[in-house]
């Protein structure tokens, strides 16, 4: 059986390492998998949900999204990159799915009040908003994802989504709908904290090195990164553990023998800080440069990424409408479909099914 994989990001800035150990790595290794068919969506619709007016950022963004998932090695022979506005099925099958799902269970979702909360709405949540997991059910059952890589922190809308598969499939009574798993990473895999130690690395707080940064900004960034604030002199003895700068030589610093020396030598006194981020930014130019380069040449040709944009949106619109039909088909709302199909019974009889198969 060939599993198939729906993820996406919303295209409100330019990608950074966070995403690239977060998620993009995963999805490299998913395309060069046997027998698994990889859909990924720059999700426009669900950014404007809370961009609606500043819709220049979202369309502005789609480019560079694009060529940060070509720049980090994603086939677009091998994966299908789609933009989520150009799939319109999508929200038909959006409005659909939301007649099965109560205001009180959007309310109840606490990945919704969370980010609520935290983009301070208050009473004025955009409707889009507000209802977003009715449409991620809508984008990821449009192309029968098997499988969703998520967070643990969008396991909750992921539930959702379930939910409402099984609620279609039960109500119209024919298992169209596929049931997707929830793929969360490993127990031991942490996200990327910010350059400031102040939680994740995330666009909306700045703290993020950006896979198409500069030389110079990649330096700059790594000598502003947090370390120890009591290391005050270099012989005093330094603390590893939340320390941004190890956190990052264990990631990113394949010579794990000689980071665990640094680390005990700064755990003992006598190692400065600097020397450290002088050998975190040797290790971070040689790992964000090829990257950066291959980005740079994909720019020199934005035409050229629409068109793949292009095709494979078209391929997913192709994927959605068939879905679509056979959701029209359980619920019976296929009326002009059901009209030709009697029309054509009565004119030919039993041979009906055979003309319709040769058309």
């Amino acid at each position: 059986m060939t599993k198939i994989i729906l993820t996406g990001d919303r295209p409100t800035g330019k990608l950074h390492l966070g995403h690239y150990v977060g998620s993009l790595k995963n999805r490299i290794a998913l395309q060069n998998e046997d027998d698994t068919e990889v859909f990924i969506m720059i999700a426009d619709q669900q950014a404007l949900t809370d961009n609606a007016d500043n819709p220049e950022k979202v369309i502005e963004n789609i480019t560079e999204v694009a060529l940060d998932y070509l720049a980090v090695g994603i086939d677009p022979s091998k994966t299908t990159i789609f933009i989520q506005s150009q799939i319109p099925q999508l929200a038909e099958l959006y409005m659909y799915y939301m007649n099965l799902v109560s205001v009180s269970r959007l309310h109840r979702n606490p990945t919704v009040k969370q980010e609520i909360n935290d983009k301070k709405f208050g009473e004025s949540i955009p409707a889009g908003f507000f209802t977003y997991p009715v449409s991620q059910a809508a984008d990821i059952t449009a192309f029968k994802a098997t499988h969703v890589p998520v967070g643990e922190d969008q396991k909750p809308m992921l539930e959702q989504t379930r939910e409402i598969v099984r609620d279609f499939n039960r109500t119209y009574n024919k298992d169209v709908l596929v049931l997707p798993e929830i793929v969360l990473p490993p127990k031991n895999h942490a996200r990327l904290v910010g350059i400031d130690g102040q939680g994740k690395m995330s666009k909306s707080l700045n703290n993020g090195i950006y896979l198409g940064d500069s030389e110079e900004n990649i330096k700059s960034k790594i000598m502003k990164m947090y370390t120890d604030p009591n290391h005050i002199k270099i012989e005093d003895p330094g603390q590893v553990e939340g320390n941004v700068v190890f956190t990052y030589l264990d990631i990113f610093d394949s010579r794990t023998d000689e980071v665990a020396e640094l680390k005990e030598h700064y755990s003992r006194g006598g190692l400065g800080d600097m020397k450290l981020k002088r050998r975190l930014n040797d290790v971070m130019q040689d790992y964000l440069r090829p990257i950066r380069e291959r980005r740079e040449e994909f720019a020199k040709d934005k035409a050229e990424v629409y068109r793949m944009l292009k095709a494979g949106s078209e391929k997913a619109e192709r994927v959605a409408a068939a879905t679509l039909d056979e959701v029209k088909d359980a619920m019976g709302i296929n009326y002009f479909k059901k009209f030709l199909f009697q029309k054509i019974r009565l004119i030919f009889g039993g041979r009906a099914i055979l003309f319709l198969l040769v058309i």
